[in-house]
């Protein structure tokens, strides 16, 4: 039997002319591949046969290549999966209040904003600091004794001085005292979800609350 080499197949089944018309660069595909390494298999010398370790390091390596495209297909498939999860889970939020993780809140022009602190353990006191965008206290509030868990909160807009406070948006921070230890909390507020940013062109998805504050799916603590 005269032998046939591997480009004489490729011209027989005609993948030479598939492959060079494809702009990729003709790489060949899983059932290409099986097909001519089974015409080479057929067609060798017997005399010099294909060495075994030659054919499973070329079939090793083409399965290599295959399982990471049919990963990365998988892996994309599964990201456009929760992405629109994600963007039906932010429009339900529509309409809703939430309570978020943030050290800021929008004080109206009328009313309040109300929020809660996150303990780790029972406290003899937390202390809720409001300052203004110059970095300036203008109301500490005492909330006494509270067990561990959230405590809530509610700034009705008043100063020290028992003022009212111009609108606009105000930090938030708070502590933990504990005997002679006074220790960080987190701090979190009550909003009004208004609308969404699905987020295109690479922009992360967000959502809107009044006064123009923007909030992020991963701050959301729960929905009220």
């Amino acid at each position: 039997m005269q032998p046939v080499s591997i480009s004489d197949e490729i011209s027989r089944i005609g993948l030479g002319q598939s492959a060079a018309a494809q702009p990729t660069g003709g790489d060949l595909g899983q059932q290409d591949f099986l097909t001519l390494m089974i015409a080479q298999f057929r067609n060798q010398d017997p005399f010099k046969p294909m060495n075994n370790g030659e054919f499973l390091g070329q079939l090793a390596q083409f399965g290599t290549v295959d399982g990471i495209e049919r990963l990365n297909t998988g892996f994309t498939g599964l990201s456009q999966s929760l992405n629109a999860d994600q963007v039906l889970q932010a429009t339900n939020l529509v309409g809703h209040t939430v309570l978020a993780v943030s050290d800021s809140a929008y004080l109206p022009a009328e009313g309040n904003f109300r929020g809660a602190v996150e303990l780790s353990s029972s406290a003899q006191n937390v202390q809720v600091d409001i300052t203004d965008s110059s970095g300036q206290l203008i109301r500490r509030m005492d909330l006494g004794q509270r067990p561990a868990g959230l405590v809530d909160f509610q700034w009705d807009g008043l100063t020290d001085g028992n003022k009212r406070a111009a609108e606009g948006r105000y930090s938030i921070s708070a502590r933990a005292i504990r005997g002679v230890t006074v220790e960080g909390a987190q701090t979190l507020i009550k909003a009004d979800i208004a609308s969404v940013n699905l987020g295109r062109q690479g922009k992360t998805m967000t959502l809107n609350v009044a006064g123009g504050d923007v909030l992020l799916m991963n701050q959301i603590r729960s929905i009220l």
